[in-house]
């Protein structure tokens, strides 16, 4: 099965930061401790990836380059709307896929990086389930 994600993970994902709703990042070293922080630019690539700006360059990016797994939780209680994501993390430090990230970054966060010496991430998705659990789709 693909993933397609819905128009109303697009809606909630993309206007996360705007919202007061900023999706959590969770990452695991290759030693395994884990690692969370909010992440602002949080944006849907494309059907089936997710796409971030990493400005900070800590222990989040320091995972991902050890460890590619990630888990990607979006919740907004007054709405009542909980989905995680399940994926596989690239960094890109260069070329056309670091541009496309930068130019659909949210301006607080581009504001945050003035000098753009941060990094795309981009989250190929391999399954997405509601806050309990269900899963809703998977590759």
């Amino acid at each position: 099965m693909a993933i397609e994600m819905t128009e109303e993970m697009v809606e909630h994902v993309d206007s996360g930061l705007a919202n007061r709703k900023a999706c959590i990042l969770a990452t695991a070293g290759k030693d395994g401790w884990p690692s969370m922080g909010f992440r602002g630019s949080m944006m849907v690539y494309d059907k089936d990836h997710l796409a971030f700006w990493e400005r900070s360059a800590k222990d989040g990016l320091e995972h991902i380059q050890e460890n590619p797994q990630v888990l990607v939780m979006y919740r907004d209680p007054e709405a009542k709307v909980a989905f995680k994501f399940y994926g596989h993390a690239t960094v890109h430090t260069s070329g056309d896929t670091l541009e496309s990230v930068w130019n659909r970054t949210v301006q607080p966060e581009k504001d945050s990086d003035p000098e753009k010496k941060g990094c795309a991430v981009v989250i190929e998705i391999e399954k997405i389930t509601n806050y309990p659990g269900v899963v809703l789709q998977e590759k």
